[in-house]
C-alpha cells in the first residue's frame, strides 16, 4: 500500500488559513443573518440581491445577477419574485424579449437598501473593531489574489 506524501509545512499553513477564513466567514455571516432579520425582517440573500442591484442602478439581467452572486438562476428568481411582490425591485422585459428580464431596485427598494447597507457597515465595523485599519487593508489586498487567480478578475 502506497501512502500519500505528508503535506508540506506551507501546505499545512494554507489549510489552517482556509479553516480560519471559513470559520470567521461563517460566524460573521450568522451574525449578519440574525441582525438583518431582527432589524429589517429580511434575509441575507435578499440583502445580497439588493446590494448587487444597488451597484447597477440601470439594472441587471437575471443571468448577470446570478453570475455575480455565484448562485443558480433558480435561487435568484425566487428571491427576485418576492422582492418584486414587496415593491422593492422592478422586473421588465429586455427589448421586448419575454424571456430576458432586467431587474432593478425601485425607489422604495433603494431607500430600504440604503438603510440596510448603513446598518450592515456599522455591524461589520463593530465585529471587526479589533482589526487595525491598515491590517484590514493589507489582508483585503492579499485576499484579492483569489479573485484574480480564480474568479477571472470579476
Amino acid at each position: 500500500m502506497v501512502s500519500a506524501p505528508l503535506a508540506s509545512a506551507a501546505g499545512k499553513e494554507r489549510v489552517r488559513l482556509w479553516l480560519r477564513l471559513l470559520r470567521a466567514t461563517r460566524l460573521i455571516e450568522a451574525e449578519m443573518r440574525e441582525r438583518l432579520k431582527a432589524e429589517f425582517d429580511t434575509t441575507l440573500p435578499r440583502f445580497d440581491v439588493m446590494a448587487a442591484l444597488d451597484r447597477q442602478p440601470d439594472g441587471m439581467m437575471m443571468s448577470e445577477l446570478s453570475r455575480f452572486l455565484l448562485v443558480s438562476n433558480g435561487n435568484v428568481t425566487g428571491i427576485v419574485d418576492r422582492l418584486v411582490s414587496d415593491g422593492l425591485v422592478a422586473r421588465t422585459a429586455r427589448d421586448g424579449d419575454r424571456r430576458a428580464f432586467i431587474v432593478k431596485l425601485t425607489e422604495a427598494g433603494a431607500i430600504q437598501f440604503k438603510a440596510m447597507a448603513a446598518a450592515h457597515e456599522r455591524w461589520i465595523d463593530a465585529l471587526l473593531a479589533d482589526v487595525d485599519p491598515e491590517e484590514a487593508a493589507h489582508l483585503a489586498g492579499t485576499l484579492r489574489t483569489f479573485q484574480s487567480k480564480w474568479e477571472g478578475g470579476h
